[in-house]
């Protein structure tokens, strides 16, 4: 969540124009970069006006307008309250020296804001427009609007809500009331003019109870609006250090804004002392003397304080998918369309589902047009063709009929995407099931029932190899919510200067690396966010930023094969393999083929693109602050893992499997609360079952007999060819395959059969074949529908709505660079593969 919406979230609403203006300072900030990197350059009309003013003079000058305003009004709502709080504490005494005399009315009680000398105004100069609007109770400057929006929609007084007025003021029911009334109603049970009331109010136990309810909400009220403004002033501070790159928080929050009179540290500890005496007050009057029941009822009157909280890279891509669906790019199955042009907005009448009227013997019906759609017109032909295998004989044995013709369903349906994948997935283990194709594991091999079936296919759906995708999604979120991940990015793009080519390269190298450490799902999500100061100051339509995001797209494809855990087909292949290939073998092979593959794919886009024809690159800075302990705990905690998962062939007698050692990071990270139970509901649930339904499927192949007897069909039509030979055909068949289907599942379809293929050659080597296979996976990426990154990148738009990246880019580059990849796969990783023993 932005601080900007814990600032609409935590505020009081009455008091919302009185609050920093987070919003319009972070805009004022973006225009002070785009002035300082155009004040060089094009001609003088064209120029800035600001370019002659030290952005820092002018930040300064906009920050004092806040802090004076925020200093105002807390000097005049503390007179306020505590003028209130000193007359109900008059009135609590009198009530305890006689609450049952009631013959003798007491005078009310008057109040003025001047019988209390005002405490002294903070150091700087004060603006006339800024006091006098927070004394009107009406912000007048226009640039504020942004930051009341969000709350004057949801206006509410605090006087409706928790106050008790008067018996002439109940006939009111206008809870939204002006800035005026509701403060005079306010001040009116500390001030009534009816002696008669007076009286009545003083001599009522209950309705002092209301009344210390009511200071108390205030007075902690007050104290929340100092610390959030202060938070506020500190968050956009270090903003505008980051992206101007100056040194201005530290001095500016020691010399000004600590030292403004609701920051001080004496004035906090008046207002505690406040607040104590008022929890002192409500346990006589109501806990006979017990301040600790007193605390907690009064406690439960305040509203819940909404927390800042940084996301994760998970909760971030869930948010990317929410709002541009880009998984499914195109059509649902209802007929809903998914294109962004078409998303409804803001005074859209709600889309209703068109119908169409048919005509029959039986009459005229209406149906909806989704029956007839094209989407709908597949599933059908997918289900007649499901149907016809399992009626058709064309295998001797029914568990292996069964098994064929959900493995054909299954497969058209992940290719199609008729319904989603992962619900694709969740149909296998009914099926398998329902059809009964799974078999013992001992002679004479008899059908499973329904009972036992279901046994096995659940527990080929949870094995370690899910257990591993879990420990690499917890490493990635807890690397992301610390910033980890991110300092690491910028200090290595800080590097790379202002030249185009060497910019490109370094965000090339930053999103492969980042996809081996925390998956190539997460890694664009985190590069494009980190390139989005470069993106703000580049000319629209700049080739700069369509090769930088195409770069990363193609780089963290590069980069999903350069570890075990870079992306769910390297873990689908580790489940596959025997035995399962070290980390050191992994990288072994996957690293020199990254390379080499990232430098040939950096040249393609250098020369389509030229993107340094023109173009200004504005430097990446690196994060200043310190490393803290967490991140240092986060950082050893993650090294550690990854250090035993390279030395788990040699820890096998301890750990039995990676899977196992995955736990660690999982049990430590969300057992400490480093990650939250929300940030483990936020982890893409959809590929780990998307991953589970292909172990399943394959576990179902695999006993069935299917496999076998298709294997041996192949076998015997390639059994010529030399193990180079099916290298090469095969490559090629996971690479066209996997362009137009997920990497995932294009992994869980053909991998299986390629390990059945390399057992059944003369020279075995499943493993090698497996390898290849998995790493021209990664390659395919050709299509925006190509993996993760280029789905991503696809949607990433700019400041207008206009996205960077159109299909014929990724046609036009995608295509080369697969093939080229596909090339340094059988040649460079062929003999890195025959080195390692595979």
């Amino acid at each position: 969540m932005k601080f900007s919406h814990s600032i609409q979230f935590n505020a009081v609403p009455d008091w919302s124009s009185h609050y920093i203006a987070y919003s319009n300072l972070k805009k004022l900030i973006y225009q002070l970069e785009k002035t300082i990197h155009q004040s060089s350059g094009g001609d003088a009309e064209s120029r800035p006006l600001i370019q002659y003013e030290d952005p820092e003079t002018v930040f300064i000058r906009a920050l004092d307008v806040e802090l004076e305003k925020i200093s105002s009004f807390y000097v005049l709502k503390e007179k306020e309250l505590v003028d209130e709080a000193d007359a109900l504490l008059r009135d609590v005494g009198a009530f305890e020296d006689g609450p049952n005399d009631e013959s003798q009315p007491r005078p009310p009680v008057r109040t003025r804001s001047a019988e209390r000398p005002r405490p002294p105004p903070q150091p700087r100069s004060q603006s006339a427009r800024s006091r006098n609007s927070t004394e009107d109770g009406v912000e007048d400057s226009e640039d504020e609007a942004d930051e009341t929006v969000g709350l004057a929609s949801r206006r509410r007084s605090s006087f409706g809500r928790r106050r008790t007025v008067p018996n002439i003021m109940q006939a009111s029911t206008d809870m939204t009331a002006s800035t005026e009334l509701t403060r005079s109603l306010r001040r009116y049970s500390a001030t009534y003019d009816d002696y008669a009331e007076q009286a009545a109010l003083f001599s009522s136990g209950i309705m002092l109870k209301k009344r210390i309810i009511t200071i108390y909400v205030q007075l902690c009220e007050l104290k929340s609006y100092a610390q959030l403004n202060r938070t506020g002033f500190s968050k956009v501070l270090k903003k505008f250090d980051k992206i101007v790159d100056r040194q201005l928080r530290r001095k500016y929050m020691d010399s000004y804004v600590d030292t403004a009179y609701p920051f001080r540290s004496e004035t906090t500890a008046e207002l505690e002392e406040n607040i104590s005496k008022i929890v002192d007050a409500y346990a006589t009057i109501v806990t006979n003397g017990d301040k600790e029941a007193a605390n907690r009822d009064l406690r439960s009157h305040l509203r819940e304080h909404v927390v800042w909280e940084r996301n994760t890279v998970w909760r971030d891509l869930i948010g990317m998918e929410r709002r541009a669906e880009a998984a499914s790019l195109g059509h649902t199955l209802l007929g809903r369309d998914t294109d962004l042009t078409k998303t409804l907005r803001q005074g859209d009448t709600e889309q209703v589902l068109p119908t169409k009227e048919i005509s029959t013997p039986l009459g005229r019906f209406t149906c909806p047009v989704w029956l007839f759609s094209s989407t709908m017109m597949t599933l059908i032909v997918i289900l007649t063709i499901f149907f016809v295998l399992l009626l058709v004989p064309l295998m001797e044995k029914p568990e292996q009929q069964n098994c064929l013709a959900m493995l054909v369903l299954v497969s058209l349906l992940w290719a199609t995407e008729a319904i989603p994948l992962f619900v694709t997935s969740l149909t296998i283990p009914f099926l398998c099931v329902v059809l009964n194709v799974f078999r013992q594991t001992e002679r004479p091999h008899t059908r499973l029932d329904s009972k036992d079936a279901t046994a096995a296919v659940f527990a080929a759906m949870w094995t370690p190899v899910i257990m591993l995708l879990l420990g690499g999604f917890t490493l990635a979120a807890a690397l992301s919510k610390c910033s980890i991940d991110k300092r690491i990015a910028t200090f290595v793009l800080s590097k790379a200067g202002t030249q185009p080519r060497t910019v490109l390269i370094a965000n090339m190298a930053v999103a492969a690396v980042a996809s081996m450490l925390i998956s190539n799902v997460a890694a664009p999500v985190l590069c494009f966010g980190i390139i989005e100061p470069m993106l703000r100051n580049l000319p629209a339509g700049s080739n700069m930023s369509k090769a930088v995001i195409m770069g990363i797209a193609l780089a963290s494809n590069i980069g999903g094969m350069l570890s075990p855990i870079a992306s769910p087909q390297n873990v689908v292949a580790i489940g596959i393999m025997n035995p399962a290939p070290t980390w050191g073998q992994w990288f072994f092979i996957a690293i020199p083929v990254g390379v080499i593959s990232l430098l040939l794919i950096w040249a393609i886009l250098l020369v389509t693109f030229q993107p340094g024809r023109g173009t200004t690159i504005v430097p990446i800075r690196p994060v200043r602050d310190p490393f803290t302990g967490l991140q240092w705990f986060v950082s050893v905690v993650t090294v550690s893992t990854i250090g035993l998962w390279c030395a788990s062939h040699q820890l096998e007698s301890t750990f039995g499997d990676m899977g196992v050692i995955a736990i660690i990071p999982i049990v430590l990270f969300f057992g400490l609360g480093i990650l939250t139970k929300e940030d483990f509901n936020n982890f893409p649930w959809t590929i780990i079952i998307l991953a589970a339904g292909g172990l399943s499927l394959g576990k179902a192949v695999n006993s069935s007999g299917l496999l076998h007897t298709v294997t041996g069909a192949i076998t015997a039509r390639v059994e010529h060819l030399s193990l180079y030979g099916i290298l090469v055909v095969f490559s090629g068949l996971i690479l066209v395959i996997a362009t137009f289907i997920s990497h995932t599942v294009a992994a869980l379809i053909i991998l299986p059969l390629v390990f059945d293929v390399g057992q059944r050659l003369e020279q075995p080597h499943p493993n090698l074949l497996v390898m290849a296979g998995v790493l021209m996976c990664s390659a395919a990426m050709a299509l925006p529908t190509s993996g993760f990154p280029n789905m991503t990148a696809i949607m990433k738009e700019d400041p207008t709505g206009q996205r960077y990246l159109h299909v014929k880019h990724f046609i036009t580059r995608g295509v080369p660079s697969s093939l080229l990849t596909m090339l340094v796969v059988v040649t460079v990783g062929y003999g890195a593969m025959i080195v390692s023993g595979m």
